[in-house]
């Protein structure tokens, strides 16, 4: 599958707050795409309405395979979501986390296989698949996540601040990993509020405080702001919010 996703004026209030005001945005495929944003930005926000873990106030999310729009109902197998906040099983082991999710998927044991041992190199994991959840350092979990998220070979993938609190190595395998993806051709919406992890992507989508500020190539939306980086923009709003 060849999935894109278009998001029209998308409006949520969470209680009396507004999470999301008036977003309009498209996800093409085989992009890496950043919702880039500090904490409260209406992230999390977005990506849970995209998966339909929550209903929009108003506004409309359009899914398209090949160009030609279908119901979310007929891609939902096809996209895989990566929460802030895992629940991998503490006393599973990397493996038997594996297995798990192939029974789940109920993905063939050929194709299992096949998919277990490219997985496990490439995650450097593979010396790893007997030790428990519970006994992995901080990036080893958060690439145990990505790779029970990456299992079913999705077309889509959703990942709610997957390199929040995973250090520096860690934080370059995961990114080699998703760079991997997109060469296969998936269509990858990442959330940071690392502002330096900007310019990893394809394409960027710059939200404070529930707007769409921004959206393009990273180079072209700092060349329009008239910004030498990301974090530079941020602070210039903070600033001017201030007075």
């Amino acid at each position: 599958m060849n999935i894109g996703i278009e998001v029209s004026d998308l409006h949520k209030r969470m209680k009396t707050t507004p999470a999301l005001a008036g977003v309009s945005t498209r996800f093409e495929p085989g992009t890496l795409h950043g919702l880039i944003g500090p904490d409260g930005a209406g992230k999390t926000t977005l990506m849970r309405l995209l998966m339909g873990l929550l209903k929009p106030d108003a506004g409309t999310i359009r899914f398209f395979d090949d160009g030609a729009e279908t119901p979310f109902a007929r891609v939902r197998e096809h996209v895989a979501y990566m929460p802030q906040q895992q629940s991998l099983y503490p006393d599973l082991s990397v493996g038997e986390h594996l297995d798990f999710f192939r029974d789940l998927y109920r993905i063939p044991s050929p194709v299992y296989r096949e998919r277990r041992e490219e997985l496990l190199r490439l995650a450097r994991l593979t010396e790893f698949a007997d030790r428990p959840a519970a006994k992995l350092s901080g990036g080893m979990y958060k690439k145990l996540g990505l790779l029970c998220a990456l299992l079913r070979s999705p077309a889509v993938i959703l990942l709610d601040e997957p390199t929040n609190g995973v250090d520096p190595i860690s934080r370059r395998e995961l990114w080699d990993l998703l760079y991997r993806q997109v060469e296969a051709g998936v269509l990858i919406l990442l959330s940071t509020a690392y502002m330096d992890e900007a310019e990893r992507c394809g394409k960027v989508h710059v939200l404070d405080g529930g707007a769409l500020l921004a959206s393009g190539e990273p180079r072209e939306v700092l060349a329009k702001e008239r910004a030498e980086s990301f974090e530079e923009l941020f602070m210039r709003r903070e600033k001017s919010a201030t007075k």
